[in-house]
């Protein structure tokens, strides 16, 4: 019985299939398959009414007044674009951290500042190389010298040789466009004072198989009668060291404040020199070929060297127990060491080890000391101080306590809020 039904079933199925048609038929000669009962369902269709045609006409009307529009660039293509044209203004203006709503529209330091080592004051970026010149001028009387070991190492074989041959006339003479000079002693400041303090003058002299003149620096006959000075001069040269400001910390103390990890940096805790400019715009180009290279590891790695390089300061916030905070501002390539002596000197008990955790509960290593930049700690980072748990169980057991006041007396009478 379920046999015959199936058959039935069958049946009617293939009956309903339609006509027959042949597998060498075209397309074209295949008829339409239609229901028999749609096909009676089947109505004429109406044109459309008057409202419809006028809907239509103003709908083309406003069609044809539109522009076509361009097919966007892909994503890949924007990038190359971007590359080939170099960064635009806004990607290489200096992106200054904006504070945050309820933030401080103060910033949190107005500037870089440095301390001169001759006279103590405190200078911006503009004022250092000025400041520091009319220092060493008016502590020591004499010129400038040069202020890198390489430049006082070619200045002074200069004079060694003189020392050395005196009767050979062609170490007297130095020529001013001779690259070694140019490129070593005299892009450095106070050359020109140098060379004639010790009794160089300057002299047009004939050079062989050239037509006119060229600019010389020539010893004096004063100066050579006088070996014992120029040895004396050479040895002062090598001695010497050059006078560097250095980086003011700026140290300020903060009552405990909601706004600790709210950063509002001036320009200059970014670099966008010129030459970094030319930088940014070619990794901007480079872009491209990563999107189609496999990178290794190494690869990344100086791709992350070069970003570490975009800031060359740092101003770091370390949250005490007590919730005050201490803030100082440190070159990025300084060591985590440089952190803690920092902080050390603020502390009372500054015979108490302590720790430094920075977001996330790492801790920063004093013996290990990795760079700021490396730490990802610029431009910018809020720190967490705690004692060494050990050493504070040490002391309680026997008997002695810390400082109630973390830091010192003098640092908290000039305590800040931070607003």
């Amino acid at each position: 019985m379920k046999k015959f039904f199936q058959e039935i079933k069958a049946d009617i199925k293939f009956k309903s299939a339609g006509p027959g048609q042949k597998l060498t038929d075209s397309v074209g000669e295949r008829a339409p398959r239609e229901k028999p009962n749609q096909t009676a369902l089947r109505q004429p269709r109406q044109g459309p009414t008057d409202e419809a045609q006028m809907a239509a006409a103003a709908a083309l009307a406003r069609l044809e007044q539109k522009q076509p529009r361009a097919r966007g660039p892909t994503s890949q293509e924007s990038i190359r674009n971007q590359g080939e044209r170099g960064p635009s203004a806004s990607a290489l203006s200096p992106q200054v951290p904006k504070p945050e709503a309820g933030g401080s529209p103060h910033l949190a330091v107005p500037t870089v500042c440095f301390t001169c080592p001759l006279t103590g004051a405190t200078l911006r970026k503009d004022q250092r190389d000025a400041h520091i010149k009319e220092a060493i001028l008016s502590v020591s009387g004499s010129p400038v010298t040069p202020p890198t070991p390489r430049g006082s190492g070619a200045s002074a074989a200069y004079l060694d040789n003189i020392c050395l041959h005196p009767e050979e006339e062609k170490y007297r003479k130095i020529k001013l466009q001779n690259r070694v000079f140019q490129e070593r002693i005299n892009c450095l400041e106070g050359t020109q004072e140098f060379f004639e303090a010790i009794g160089f003058q300057k002299a047009l002299l004939p050079v062989p198989d050239q037509e006119g003149p060229e600019e010389f620096y020539v010893m004096s006959e004063a100066a050579l009668a006088q070996p014992q000075s120029l040895q004396r001069h050479k040895e002062q040269l090598l001695a010497a060291e050059p006078v560097r400001a250095t980086l003011a910390r700026q140290r300020r103390v903060f009552q405990p404040s909601p706004l600790a990890s709210q950063f509002d940096l001036p320009a200059d805790f970014f670099n966008l020199t010129a030459e970094e400019i030319k930088r940014e715009q070619k990794l901007r180009a480079e872009a491209v070929e990563r999107l189609s290279v496999l990178r290794t590891k190494a690869m990344r790695e100086r791709e992350g060297q070069r970003e570490l390089r975009r800031h060359p300061y740092t101003l770091l916030r370390v949250r005490l127990p007590d919730g005050c905070l201490l803030q100082g501002t440190f070159y990025a390539r300084e060591r985590v060491a440089a952190l803690y002596a920092f902080v050390r000197e603020a502390l009372a008990s500054d015979w108490l080890p302590f720790e430094l955790l920075a977001s996330g509960g790492q801790k920063l290593s004093e013996e290990e000391s990795p760079a700021f930049n490396e730490c990802g700690l610029v431009p910018s980072a809020l720190l967490t101080f705690s004692w060494d748990a050990a050493v504070l169980e040490d002391v309680k057991a026997a008997g002695a306590e810390p400082d109630s006041s973390i830091l010192k007396p003098e640092l908290l009478a000039a305590i800040e809020k931070l607003s």
